[in-house]
């Protein structure tokens, strides 16, 4: 068997165990192959956020970490990273030296990773749907017939769109502190960005296509990354899960 054959066989196999094991909390990997993919790495407190790759490819000190050239100006820190590995239960990102420069301890409390780097702590999540975790049972309680009927909460769409074209329409997207950083509009087969968009996140993200199915709303990046969001009021979107910033999508008028 050739050298090239085993080098092949090799790849194959990787990429076949890379899809993260059912069940298991995609912000927690297990295995070099559970981290795979790509990340939405933020800077706690503030809009700076970018989303990086954990490739296969090898690198000094472990793999090969991948990301957009305008996140060097979002994320200084990324200027000095070039590599991931996993170990002794954390997901650390390396300097060119190996050196550790950001330690994601992989904790077991629900939520994004964190880790302190320059003197900052920065939040690290998995991007792209996920299968939500399974909901208690429920014991069911009867109650009196004269009880009223519960109302749904008032921020809850009680009948999401049907179709496409129900979701398709210009949309503000508010973060945490600040409203309308950005406007987009979701046209039949394309996503564009309007003009004056002042959030940073989103430039960096680059969407270019949206889908909607089962539900919800997929925002898709130029790159392939993926934001996934689920209604929460009439012509409201809020991002799924919620982990770094703030991401809602507002319906407006064109």
């Amino acid at each position: 068997m050739t050298a090239r054959l085993l080098v092949a066989l090799a790849v194959l196999t990787l990429a076949a165990a890379s899809p993260r094991a059912a069940g298991a909390d995609p912000a927690r990997p297990r295995t070099d192959a559970e981290a795979l993919g790509t990340w939405t790495l933020a800077l706690d407190g503030s809009y700076r956020r970018c989303v990086v790759t954990l490739t296969s490819e090898a690198a000094s000190g472990g793999h090969a970490l991948r990301f957009p050239a305008g996140c060097r100006r979002a994320l200084p820190i990324l200027n000095g990273l070039s590599a991931w590995r996993l170990e002794d239960g954390a997901l650390r990102f390396l300097d060119p030296e190996a050196k550790p420069v950001l330690d994601f301890a992989l904790a077991e409390t629900p939520g994004a990773l964190k880790a302190a780097g320059s003197g900052e702590t920065y939040a690290l999540a998995p991007e792209g749907p996920r299968a939500a975790p399974p909901l208690p049972p429920v014991t069911p309680v009867a109650l009196p017939q004269s009880a009223p009927a519960a109302k749904p909460p008032p921020d809850l769409w009680p009948t999401p769109p049907a179709a496409p074209e129900g979701v398709a329409g210009v949309y503000a997207l508010d973060r945490y502190a600040e409203t309308e950083t950005c406007r987009l509009a979701l046209d039949p087969g394309a996503l564009r960005v309007l003009e004056g968009c002042r959030d940073l996140g989103l430039t960096v993200f680059d969407p270019v296509s949206w889908r909607y199915e089962s539900g919800r709303l997929t925002l898709i990046a130029r790159r392939g990354h993926v934001v996934t969001l689920l209604p929460v009021g009439e012509g409201r979107w809020r991002r799924e899960p919620q982990v770094g910033m703030a991401f809602v999508l507002r319906r407006v008028a064109p």
